[in-house]
């Protein structure tokens, strides 16, 4: 894998020269592949919203050298490149397969716009919600008074995350925080704070997927991929269920089935999140079966999700210290669980870990999540 960026600007850099810099690393990573000669397809994950253009995906294939290759475009967040290039390999379509996501926010001069546009055209955009934030606010409230969570077990979580973030070498995000600072911020809408919501960042990422005996061959120690899923809930917020993170539990079902794992909370030794809110975090670590519903608020305050407790939650800290980097977050949370089993996450490298579980969430106006377990 390689990356570029994790900055709150890149203003020196367009996305084409990012995601150059990020394939550099990647092929640099295994030694000396050749994406010419040795890449049998090429998969990138953008949406042209945040581009800015239509048919983005046009400005995909000469950065990662797969001119005259093969190059598929997926509107979705980085873990759907990872499913697809997954299905390709495992259906014999192609051995090596080279994904790619990015996201610049930092040139997006109408973003409350763009989002209040994800919302559902018929039922809820007609309303004109002034706060996009608005919607998951409500979600997070219903959330939280059904698992007893407070306000203040939800600064525990946000504490927690900047701090592990305070370890990571790509976290702009990051800072000392205490309790008593998160229990005096304002809202931006109730429950949620500026420090519960994630801010932005540009990066790209790529990562090369293959097959095992090909794996074997262009990686010292590669990482294996057991098992993915994923899952789209209805969107339409009356309609769907606000509490509880459906699309999450039905793509980590799908994903345990696959990678053999009957009791995920014995089996997973460490777990990448999406935590563009606070609150997502600790609804997705419920819906992939590792706490319990009712067991939640107290795995929380016991120290049971911290680093050095029994379930550890983004030990690099997620996006609430990396920043949000749209499409991208789904691998740059694949990226931290590869250095993780490589050993090469630096000061926020744990012990022994062997599972990790992966997830992503479409983000706003969405219900589509993307779970995958990758091992050593």
């Amino acid at each position: 894998m390689g990356y570029s960026g994790f900055t709150r600007s890149s203003e020196h850099l367009s996305f084409r020269e990012m995601v150059f810099q990020a394939a550099l690393k990647a092929y640099d990573d295994t030694g000396d592949l050749d994406p010419r000669r040795e890449v049998d397809a090429f998969i990138s994950c953008q949406e042209d919203f945040w581009e800015g253009v239509s048919i983005s995906d046009e400005f995909a294939p000469d950065q990662l050298g797969g001119v005259l290759k093969p190059v598929y475009t997926i509107t979705g967040d980085g873990l759907h490149c990872m499913a697809n290039a997954y299905m390709m390999i495992k259906s014999g379509v192609a051995d090596v397969v080279v994904i790619e996501s990015h996201g610049k926010p930092s040139e997006i001069a109408s973003m409350r716009d763009i989002l209040l546009f994800t919302l559902d055209p018929i039922y809820v955009r007609p309303l004109k919600i002034p706060n996009p934030h608005a919607i998951q606010a409500l979600e997070a409230r219903m959330f939280m008074e059904a698992r007893r969570i407070s306000r203040e077990d939800l600064g525990i979580y946000v504490v927690q995350t900047k701090n592990n973030g305070l370890l990571s070498s790509r976290a702009p995000y990051s800072y000392r925080l205490s309790l008593e600072d998160y229990m005096v911020s304002e809202y931006v809408a109730e429950p949620l704070t500026l420090f519960d919501i994630a801010g932005y960042s540009d990066a790209a990422i790529v990562a090369i997927l293959a097959g095992e005996d090909t794996a074997r061959k262009i990686a010292k120690e590669p990482v294996w991929i057991d098992g993915v899923g994923w899952a789209t809930e209805i969107s339409t917020i009356e309609l769907r269920s606000m509490d509880e993170d459906v699309s999450t539990k039905i793509a980590s079902e799908m994903s345990y089935k696959q990678a053999g794992i009957d009791n995920p909370a014995r089996s997973i030794d460490a777990v990448e999140v999406d935590e563009r809110y606070s609150y997502k975090a600790l609804q997705a670590i419920e819906a992939l079966g590792l706490v319990r519903k009712d067991e939640l608020a107290l795995e929380l305050r016991s120290g049971g999700l911290s680093r050095s407790g029994s379930t550890p939650v983004n030990p690099g800290g997620g996006a609430l210290s990396e920043g949000l980097p749209l499409e991208a977050h789904g691998l740059a949370r694949l990226l931290s669980a590869y250095e993780q089993l490589r050993g090469r996450a630096g000061r926020a490298q744990l012990g022994d870990v062997e599972r990790i579980a992966i997830h992503s969430w479409r983000g706003l106006g969405t219900s589509s999540s993307v779970v995958a377990i990758v091992s050593r």
